[in-house]
């Protein structure tokens, strides 16, 4: 096994969208540089390259000309590269919609679109694509002889399941630090930290690839990956300068840092996205330092495609939510929660008019004894798990907002009229699949894991049993 690593720089300029929320937002400082990092995995027979940026949402069409720009400058085949968002809350602009793909609506669309919406910048999105071509191209020209290790532990301190069962027999999202109308969480969260590393025959790390379920919402000011820097920093700070860090986050549409269990602050900001980070980096160098490292041989690829509905917003409360946005136009109230989603349920009729089908992409790549299964949605976290108890793998690591982005992929029941509800089932231009969307995933997801033949882990290299005690070991108390 050859594998090598690179990474490249994809910080936004000044003034550039910010993007994380539903609105206009702006980035108007930096904290730390993002990044597209990579790594290249070679057997000899087949390619296999990974791929985390620092971004919100990373956009089919990024993905697709990343793909091909990969292609043509390394000749890594398209669907042998998984590529996915750190999930960082401030970011470049690269989640959206493109300017373009509004160019037929109606002016009133186009207008909620491009001046109240976050867009895709199509001058920095042809950066980014440039940029992640390269991290490959240069990771892969960087290969080397590499034994490899894979390994998980267990953080449970950095993460909360931010959906609660209530009272009312609803379920609400970050209802409030101890509620007095909270009955339960309404979802798990996974603590497992898995590690694949690719280490040099004489002993470095040459890289690794982390993959941890956070949302990078920690916001520690201004632009900036998050805690995923700081995940970054302890990495470097244990094992080397140099080491490139590939962050692919795990299932957490409805996990974050925040604990509406405590009454703990601060939940944001700098002090939580250092706690966080280096939580998960911690834990990631005892992994990293504790699994034993070996041959490795089997790389392997599977793909489907699946075609999705959208949920349709009804007629009626489109009459609704078009007066509302034409009122707030004209009176300048543009702000409110109220007339944000209802600008978002107008922009979904314009989009369900056009695509009322949705492409999702489920990706199985493996590196002998691990398994990435990768889908491009906020994949809630229970969906995850039943991922992982599904799959034969030693290892199974779950990638959410890989290869596109098409919104939350909320459990069936989230979106129960009775007993679901929260922020995350709410009807938005972003998220607006069907409720079957989470079981079908999970579905092609374990199929795509039966494809694939799972590899033993390396192992420890053992002695054989001596009789020869330790020539000090028999001293005792002198005469």
């Amino acid at each position: 096994m050859k594998a090598g690593f690179f990474e490249t720089d994809i910080t936004p300029a000044y003034g550039m969208e910010k993007p994380g929320g539903y609105g206009k937002a702006y980035n108007k400082a930096m904290h730390d540089p993002l990044k597209a990092r990579a790594a290249v995995f070679d057997n000899g027979e087949r390619r296999l390259a990974f791929v985390g940026i620092d971004t919100c949402v990373v956009t089919g069409r990024t993905v697709r000309e990343a793909r091909e720009a990969i292609a043509q400058g390394c000749g890594i085949e398209m669907d042998a590269v998984m590529i996915g968002a750190s999930h960082t809350h401030a970011g470049g602009p690269l989640f959206g919609l493109f300017p373009d793909d509004v160019a037929d609506a109606s002016s009133l669309v186009r207008t909620l679109v491009l001046e109240h919406s976050t867009v895709v910048d199509p001058l920095y999105h042809a950066w980014v694509v440039g940029q992640i071509a390269t991290a490959v191209c240069e990771a892969d020209r960087r290969k080397e002889d590499a034994r490899i290790s894979v390994g998980s532990g267990y953080e449970a301190g950095a993460v909360f399941n931010r959906r609660f069962k209530m009272k009312d027999g609803k379920c609400a999202t970050h209802p409030g630090k101890m509620n007095p109308d909270i009955v339960a969480p309404a979802g798990p969260v996974d603590p497992e930290v898995g590690v694949v590393a690719a280490w040099r025959p004489d002993g470095p790390l040459l890289g690794c690839i982390i993959n941890y379920a956070c949302h990078g919402t920690t916001g520690p000011g201004g632009t900036s990956a998050d805690w995923i820097h700081y995940l970054e920093r302890i990495l470097r700070g244990a094992m080397g300068r140099d080491t490139v860090t590939v962050f692919l986050n795990g299932a957490c549409g409805d996990v974050t840092q925040v604990n509406n269990l405590s009454l703990r602050t601060p939940e944001f900001g700098e002090y939580r996205a250092r706690e966080v980070g280096a939580r998960v980096g911690a834990e990631a160098v005892k992994v990293l330092v504790g699994s034993p490292s070996g041959e490795v041989r089997s790389l392997a690829k599977a793909r489907e495609v699946l075609r999705i509905s959208r949920r349709r917003p009804s007629p009626e409360s489109i009459v609704k939510c078009r007066q509302l946005v034409e009122d707030g136009l004209e009176s300048g109230e543009t702000g409110t929660t109220e007339w944000t989603f209802a600008k978002e349920r107008l922009v979904l009729d314009y989009l369900v008019r056009k695509q009322p089908e949705v492409p999702v992409e489920v990706q199985a790549l493996q590196v002998g004894p691990a398994l990435f299964l990768a889908n491009p949605s906020e994949f809630f976290c229970r969906l995850g798990l039943d991922i992982k108890d599904g799959s034969a793998f030693p290892f199974t690591f779950v990638v959410e907002l890989a290869n596109g982005g098409v919104g939350y992929v909320p459990t069936p029941e989230a979106l129960d009229p009775m007993t679901g509800g929260g922020y995350e089932t709410v009807l938005t231009s972003y998220s607006n699949l069907a409720p079957d969307a989470g079981p079908r995933i999970v579905q092609a997801s374990l199929e795509l894991a039966a494809r694939l033949t799972p590899e033993p882990p390396p192992q420890e290299e053992l002695t054989e049993p001596s009789p020869n005690v330790w020539g000090y070991g028999w001293l005792g108390e002198l005469e």
